[in-house]
């Protein structure tokens, strides 16, 4: 049988798919984590039948063709035997919808699909047939013509939003519109975008009634017109928690930001899942909300949880072969009296193998309390105290230091962190051993609208802070500024193809260099500032060597290309400057490195190898420069 697809009543879309389950992650062949893939079994049910399979779909179609192949079960298993003369006949008639699937797809509404084997159409074979072994299957598809969107109507559509953060897309705006491609999940999609307007607008229920979308062959025009129900306008009601065994429910429930009488919001729930995701207590959290708007207009929703156990430890170690061994080691409660406070103790020392003598080596010993959820959701505060010895090339540096404050998201985009800090610290550098205390403030405000902080291809991110302190050995109150800016463009290439851009300055006013703690002053060079240059080597020239400035100019930009699904290509340019003065000056010496690089594309981020040449090499700085990470480079 060879069937013309003609529509002239409603078409039958699949609405939902199944998500693909969560598997190991692999790299380089080893296991990250996750559970591994079980092994699709080999045995064939029944009496192996083999077949070989032809598959076409006309002149011109190459790139139709290739999706087809894709949506067939016969052509995918076509290096297997099918599970008896049955099997293979279950298997083609399958393939009917699949390919159909495709068609709709593409806006093919028109086609034909043929599947015979041995000649015959498998759909008119009865189930006890028996082909040859191995069969001859041929698979012809004629796709017929697109067809274009005739009438493309949304009925009930939401009104205008009053507030920003309830807008959604047009359907109009994502092809649903006269004259448009009319692909099966431009109807789906404009679907969700007509019911999500009205959940964004306090309407929790709301549905697509009706489909009518038929199709005239004549014209190759398809009409889709899709009838919402919003039902019934909806604030929170209560929210039941379920689940917690050493969490306070009541702060788990406070937690969500979910405040009863106020207007049922999706964008809502998803920051409720994400605060409670952030609290690092659960092991699952699920909203759940009734199936009905109760008399008062209100919806109840649950909270059930799973909570994780409350101790954890680990260990980890790295190497260098510039900074040679180092060991890590921590110990954690994450719920300490029952409303999430996390107790970390952590230490670490490095430089192992490049010396075996106990003062040359890097220690970092301490403690830091969080505790979440302090005055509002968003708020959490923060204390730790660290006593740790640095060993660069630049400084030594051997002291303890405590901090004290809060952080806060205001929104997704926007956080700010104000904390109060103290130290004592011995530096050993080229102006001899010198103390330090300080006393002072570190405040923070950061926007951040990037879609991945690890690979990002849209959005921005700024950062501005405010160190003011005062050292009480040379009595000097100073304060450090820096203000840090990158942005991202996607060339309307679905992130294959990105320009990047970064700059950075800094400034540090109110005491000499050499009153400053050299941990305080700016330097530059390395993978995360200037590439081709020595990690810390751009600094200010003395006659003792390289210290640190009072101001800092970076600028970078990068051209990002996807050439693979998993292989990425860059090319760089990076500059930088640190002067003596309090404010830089870019008319003096600047440092240039160029490079390229590769990205190896991972589920946690690319691994990125860079090559960078310096085109101002001085002392101590490399002729080539290779860095490799985790993340893009900014």
């Amino acid at each position: 049988m060879r069937g013309r697809l003609g529509l002239t009543m409603a078409l039958a879309f699949l609405l939902a798919c199944p998500q693909p389950s969560a598997n190991a992650f692999e790299l380089f062949g080893i296991k990250l984590f996750g559970r591994d893939k079980p092994a699709e079994t080999e045995e064939t049910i029944g009496e192996p039948w083999n077949y070989t399979v032809e598959f076409s779909a006309g002149e011109g179609n190459d790139d139709l063709e290739k999706r087809l192949r894709g949506a067939s079960g016969l052509w995918a298993d076509r290096e297997k035997p099918a599970s008896g003369a049955g099997g293979l006949i279950v298997k083609a008639r399958g393939d009917y919808r699949r390919l159909l699937n495709t068609l709709y797809g593409q806006a093919r509404y028109g086609g034909a699909i043929s599947i015979t084997i041995d000649g015959r159409e498998a759909a008119d074979l009865p189930p006890d047939a028996v082909p040859a072994n191995p069969a001859n299957v041929r698979i012809s598809v004629d796709p017929g013509p697109e067809f274009r969107f005739g009438e493309a109507r949304i009925v009930n559509q939401a009104p205008p939003p009053a507030r920003r953060n309830d807008r959604v897309d047009a359907p109009a705006k994502e092809g649903f519109q006269t004259g448009e491609i009319a692909r099966s999940a431009t109807i789906l999609q404009a679907g969700r975008l007509a019911v999500e307007a009205w959940r964004e607008q306090g309407h929790p229920k709301a549905e697509i009634a009706d489909r009518r979308v038929t199709a005239a062959h004549e014209s190759s025009t398809l009409d889709a017109v899709l009838t919402v129900e919003p039902g019934r306008y909806a604030v929170y009601g209560p929210l039941t928690v379920s689940g917690t065994e050493r969490m306070d429910p009541d702060f788990v429930a406070r937690q969500t930001g979910l405040v009863p009488g106020r207007e049922y919001d999706p964008d809502d729930l998803a920051r409720a899942r994400e605060r409670l995701s952030k609290l690092d207590v659960f092991r699952s959290a699920r909203i759940e909300e009734a199936d009905e708007i109760g008399p008062d207009g209100s919806l109840p929703l649950s909270l059930i949880v799973q909570e994780r156990l409350p101790r954890r430890f680990g260990v980890g170690g790295t190497y260098s072969t510039l900074d040679g061994l180092g060991l890590q080691a921590y110990w954690m409660h994450r719920n300490l009296f029952g409303r999430a406070e996390r107790l970390r103790f952590e230490g670490q020392v490095s430089g192992i193998g490049n010396t075996f003598d106990p003062a040359d080596l890097t220690y970092r010993l301490g403690a830091t309390f969080l505790k979440p959820g302090v005055y509002t959701p968003d708020t959490d505060f923060q204390a730790s105290v660290f006593g740790d010895r640095e060993v660069l090339e630049r400084y030594t540096r051997t002291g303890v230091s405590a901090e004290i404050g809060f952080r806060h998201e205001f929104t997704r985009e926007l956080s700010g962190s104000l904390f109060a800090n103290g130290g004592y610290a011995r530096f050993d550098d080229d102006f001899g051993t010198r103390n330090f205390t300080t006393i002072g403030l570190a405040g923070t405000v950061t926007y951040d609208s990037r879609d991945n902080p690890a690979d990002a291809t849209t959005g921005y991110f700024l950062e501005a802070s405010l160190d003011p302190f005062y050292e009480l050995e040379y009595g000097n109150l100073a304060a450090r500024m820096m203000l840090e800016g990158r942005a991202y463009y996607d060339f309307g290439s679905d992130g294959r193809f990105v320009a990047a851009a970064r700059a950075k300055i800094g400034s540090l006013v109110g005491a000499p260099i050499a009153e400053t703690p050299p941990d305080k002053l700016f330097f530059a060079g390395g993978g995360g500032s200037v590439r081709g240059y020595a990690y810390r080597n751009i600094g200010v020239e003395t006659p003792g060597g390289i210290a640190g400035g009072r101001s800092l100019m970076e600028a970078s930009a990068e051209l990002r290309a996807r050439v693979t699904d998993s292989i990425g290509l860059v090319g760089f340019v990076d500059a930088g400057t640190v002067s003596a003065e309090s404010f830089p000056d870019f008319s003096e010496d600047v440092r240039v490195g160029v490079g390229a690089g590769l990205r190896y594309l991972t589920p946690l981020g690319p691994i990125r190898l860079d090559v960078a040449v310096p085109l101002d090499r001085r002392a101590g700085d490399p002729s080539v420069a290779f860095y490799v990470g985790i993340g893009q480079a900014f």
